[in-house]
């Protein structure tokens, strides 16, 4: 039998790596269910493969851990009663970062800031799909999640209107690490991009580590491997479907109901089409973007075992 103490601690490092936890924390969860947290509606899903948090606002996708894993990713313990919730995988739409005419407009875009509609969800024995939509003006917005053993989110915007537009667009991830300062990047090594903190183009020639702030703007889409030494864990995930992969950090720099020490625990590892590789979307079409994250079968990752005989920590390692 697993020793109290250890279930006991192993519940609150669980809780305190991802707060939302403790909402589906106990047994008898059902697979899908409404709640209110922080005055924000969350839809949880409660499945023998994962769990995972989305908000009405933003069709937002807050919290994901596979079963007997730590938490993929990262999500802010404080929300502002007004405005966008930092962590999880916001949706930036119709433009990524500031817009580029309109100064008083939201940064990111407007789809985060707003309510969507849960279309449809369902469940079988590999895990759950979702899909979330949101119409606004002449645009009708889809994303579409498939959650179980990995991670799969696909944006579709479709135009409505009689002109063409230009459109930027981000599945903004924030990966939930040990401590980023023991992270790593791997598989931009031969791109080049723009360099958002040192306002300059850069090309990368190494792995990327985030010692200082960070916020790189990669021409190049495609599988990355994020490298957690604290925690011993590899995820891979593919931006592809899109022109860029964004890499960033804010270093030292505060953000807004976020302690220096929760910042610590995510690094930005996002997909998008962006800058100079925005989109020009005619009447009719359509554009997608992708987010796919999944644990290479070779790497040894730390499942969660408070009966483990070898570790007084309540984790373990073993082969997927």
């Amino acid at each position: 039998m697993p020793r109290p103490e250890l279930v006991a601690a192993s519940e609150q490092m669980r809780v305190e790596e991802n707060p939302l936890s403790a909402l589906l924390a106990g047994a008898g969860k059902p697979l899908f269910s409404w709640t209110r947290h922080q005055e924000r509606d969350l839809f949880l899903v409660s499945h023998p493969t994962c769990e995972a948090v989305f908000s009405r606002q933003g069709g937002q996708l807050l919290h994901f851990q596979p079963k007997g894993q730590r938490p993929w990713l990262w999500c802010a313990a404080r929300w502002p009663r007004h405005g966008a919730i930092r962590g999880g995988v916001p949706v930036c739409w119709p433009w990524f970062s500031r817009h580029p005419t309109e100064s008083g407009w939201p940064s990111h875009g407007w789809a985060r800031l707003s309510d969507w509609e849960l279309v449809s969800h369902e469940a079988d024995a590999t895990g759950v799909r979702l899909h979330w939509r949101l119409d606004l003006c002449e645009w009708q917005v889809d994303l579409f999640a498939e959650l179980g053993a990995e991670l799969s989110l696909r944006l579709v915007t479709q135009h409505q209107d009689s002109e063409p537009c230009q459109l930027s667009h981000a599945l903004h991830g924030y990966w939930r690490v040990g401590d980023m300062a023991q992270v790593a990047v791997r598989g931009l090594e031969q791109a080049s991009g723009y360099d958002l903190v040192a306002r300059d183009d850069f090309t990368a020639g190494a792995e990327l580590r985030f010692d200082n702030g960070c916020h790189r703007v990669y021409r190049q889409a495609g599988r990355v491997e994020l490298e957690d030494q604290l925690w011993r864990r590899r995820l891979q995930i593919d931006t592809s479907g899109g022109a860029n992969t964004v890499v960033w950090h804010p270093g030292s720099r505060p953000l807004a109901d976020v302690g220096w020490h929760e910042a610590l625990g995510f690094v930005s590892v996002q997909a998008a089409s962006c800058r100079e590789d925005s989109v020009t979307i005619g009447p009719g079409e359509t554009a997608e973007l992708m987010l796919h994250s999944t644990q290479p079968t070779n790497w040894r990752c730390w499942l969660l075992s408070p009966d483990h005989p070898h570790s007084d920590t309540g984790w373990h390692s073993n082969s997927l």
